[in-house]
């Protein structure tokens, strides 16, 4: 196999009859083997029933009637969404055994996927390096002792270094985008509600979003496909409307799109290796053919947003987690404990203003795209840092619009920092809008090609 594949390249591959199933699934393991010592990114490796799904995909191949396009890819999980059969540790000490498959999981498993394990994460997705107290630290393929990004941080680091060719991770702030910026690969956050959150354990009701971590944008549109859809036992789940599409928006180009910039107050604590990156991304963007339209939040800057969103966050947090908090208290850090604490003792007042600053920034950036049909930003402030280093405050400053707003988004690899680390770029678009995100974001990565971390 080339190491260079990715799960689209993969899957041809498996249809042609080059690869099995079984020799596909040898050879992922095989560098697990080699590179989970270093990276620490499985939590769980279910072996065994990795080994029995990917020989009865092998069968299917072989009869010429293979499920779908997953049918017989190595695929694992963020370690907060159930996989039947499997712990659930939710980035916790607690490995609480899962009955059932997370909608998503059930949506993989009926695809033929073969599901490789559980992924390691930022201890209840609360927080965005994942140098996890319980697990240990998952480190970023490009440079051991870096975060990977979190809290998804197991399924980027996973990705990147080849462990397997897609995950699932799950994003509350930017926890897809954030680990797929640092880590040089493709995060998609979906339309809020497109995709189903059962089975996966809750963080914040109101922003959590499930979403796949891949290698190309055309991954991402297949898994799209294959993962969106309402879900009738989920409260929040909705619908795709009438003429949605998960496939890209074939294009060239970006001749007449409108692609908002945000004025300074969004880019001025860039770090230079990104705002020197960004500067350039933008001029990709015009020699692509778009137009560049400088966009404001006048009411809202990052530091108003950060706060209240959080609040939100360990709030519902506390509430969604009380139990096993109350349950098995000495599986949680002092740390965690001390957030979600924060969130439950907050006056009720102080979360509704949250709560409604939250609602009108949402608005705010809905009603941005009557002017532009895209948004265009880093995706975060810096590239990865060192775990030694001091975490930085704003690190979803960038990200987190979307799960305000509700609006889907994607980050892509723009290039290599000076520092021999990956540059990202964010683009959002209007809600339901997926395939001309995914257009834009796939032409964008014809010019820039993938990047993967060195051997």
């Amino acid at each position: 196999m080339d190491g260079q594949w990715d799960l689209t390249e993969a899957a041809l591959a498996l249809r042609s009859g080059e690869i099995t199933a079984e020799t596909l699934l040898d050879q992922h393991l095989q560098t697990i083997a080699l590179q989970q010592p270093r990276l620490n990114c499985f939590v769980t490796l279910d072996e065994a029933g990795a080994r029995a799904q990917a020989k009865a995909s092998a069968a299917r191949h072989l009869a010429g009637a293979p499920l779908s396009m997953l049918d017989g890819i190595p695929i694992a999980l963020k370690d907060n969404i159930d996989v039947a059969g499997l712990p659930t540790s939710n980035g916790t000490a607690e490995l609480r055994p899962a009955s059932n498959d997370a909608t998503v999981t059930a949506r993989l498993r009926a695809a033929g996927a073969v599901l490789l394990g559980k992924l390691n994460m930022h201890e209840c997705a609360l927080g965005a390096t994942t140098d996890n107290p319980h697990h240990g630290p998952t480190h970023n393929p490009w440079r051991t002792g870096f975060t990977p990004g979190g809290s998804s941080g197991g399924s980027g680091a996973a990705i990147a270094s080849g462990l397997v060719l897609a995950a699932l991770g799950t994003d509350t702030l930017g926890s897809v985008r954030l680990p797929a910026a640092y880590c040089g690969i493709i995060g998609l956050k979906a339309t809020m509600g497109m995709i189903s959150t059962r089975g996966v354990v809750p963080l914040s009701q109101s922003l959590d979003h499930v979403g796949p971590l891949c290698r190309s944008v055309r991954d991402s549109s297949l898994l799209l496909a294959l993962l969106a859809g309402e879900d009738l036992g989920q409260a929040g789940s909705v619908a795709a409307p009438p003429g949605w599409s998960p496939e890209t928006q074939a294009r060239d180009s970006l001749q007449g799109l409108r692609i908002g910039i945000l004025d300074q107050a969004w880019t001025a604590d860039l770090t230079e290796d990104v705002a020197a990156g960004f500067a350039q991304a933008e001029q990709v963007l015009q020699d692509l053919g778009a137009n560049l339209v400088p966009l404001s939040l006048p009411k809202f800057a990052p530091g108003t947003l950060q706060r209240p969103a959080l609040l939100v966050i360990e709030a519902e947090g506390a509430d969604a987690l009380a139990d096993p908090l109350r349950q098995t208290p000495d599986a949680f850090s002092d740390n965690l404990k001390s957030m979600l604490a924060y969130g439950r003792d907050a006056p009720a007042e102080r979360l509704d203003e949250a709560r409604s600053l939250l609602d009108e920034a949402g608005l705010a950036i809905r009603e941005t795209f009557d002017q532009v049909d895209l948004i265009a930003t880093p995706t975060a402030p810096q590239t990865a840092f060192a775990f030694t280093d001091p975490t930085p405050v704003n690190q979803a400053n960038l990200t987190m619009l979307a799960n305000i707003s509700g609006c889907p988004a994607i980050t892509l690899p723009s290039g290599i920092a000076p520092s021999g680390l990956p540059l990202a770029m964010q683009l959002m678009a209007r809600p339901y809008d997926e395939a001309e995100l995914l257009g834009a974001a796939q032409a964008l990565e014809n010019t820039w090609s993938r990047h993967l971390p060195p051997d």
